[in-house]
């Protein structure tokens, strides 16, 4: 593990395995690293760095720490950084489940948590992602794993868009992330990713957060696309194996 993952370096980067986790996998606050194509990840943090890569919600910390961050690392931490998270296996770690009603919830730092006892609220169009265990995920256990709550039907709608464009309302994802959504070349693999992550970045680039280079297509792919069509292809992506 390099030390700019392990440690970062005083007195302002902070290392990379304290979010992402030691082995990548973050959570639905942040990106999971592991196995996506170095060369993706250097151009996600040089896009951090120009301004380019931004959030339509300025006030939340991750992507506001992501900035800083890239602004102050190296560009050989970051190629350091890079190759080893790309080099890292993906795990399953979420468990999507389509359900009309989902647990009420609390906000806990960045994520959400049931509350005690066992009651529900309607979910409406929304996605409820939260850890199985609050204290193993804030102790940063890379083996923490979540399950994300999505709107019945949502699965196969995804599925009808991310395989076949939707009857030509859109570009099939498995056009550039590859058949099974794994990623091909410098594209990155989407599948068994937070739905939540992947639903903040699809709002991102539609609506201009993100303008970096490998945003430019993902525009047209958004561009007829709802809210509820962009919530449906992450619950896909991320019910798949990655």
């Amino acid at each position: 593990m390099p030390e700019i993952v392990a440690h970062g370096r005083k007195p302002d980067v902070n290392a990379c395995g304290f979010c992402h986790r030691a082995d990548g996998p973050g959570g639905p606050e942040n990106a999971n690293l592991a196995g996506l194509p170095a060369a993706y990840i250097v151009e996600q943090m040089a896009d951090f760095k120009s301004g380019a890569r931004k959030s339509s919600l300025a006030e939340l910390s991750p992507p506001k720490n992501m900035i800083a961050t890239a602004k102050a690392v190296s560009d050989e931490d970051v190629a350091q950084a890079a190759a080893y998270f790309s080099g890292l296996k993906p795990r399953r770690l979420i468990t999507v489940i389509e359900s009309a009603e989902a647990p009420k919830t609390y906000v806990a730092a960045f994520v959400y948590s049931p509350r005690d006892g066992s009651e529900k609220e309607p979910i409406g169009d929304r996605i409820i992602e939260m850890p199985k265990d609050l204290e193993q995920f804030e102790s940063r256990d890379t083996h923490s794993e979540f399950i994300a709550y999505v709107p019945p039907g949502s699965i196969a709608k995804g599925r009808d868009l991310a395989e076949t464009g939707g009857g030509r309302k859109t570009t099939a994802c498995t056009t550039c992330h590859g058949k099974n959504l794994r990623g091909v070349g410098a594209v990155p693999g989407i599948a068994g990713r937070s739905p939540s992550y992947l639903m903040r970045q699809l709002y991102d680039v539609k609506f201009g957060a993100r303008n970096g280079k490998g945003s430019t297509p993902m525009k047209l792919v958004l561009a007829n696309l709802s809210e509820s069509d962009m919530l449906s292809l992450a619950a896909y992506a991320a019910s798949r194996e990655p």
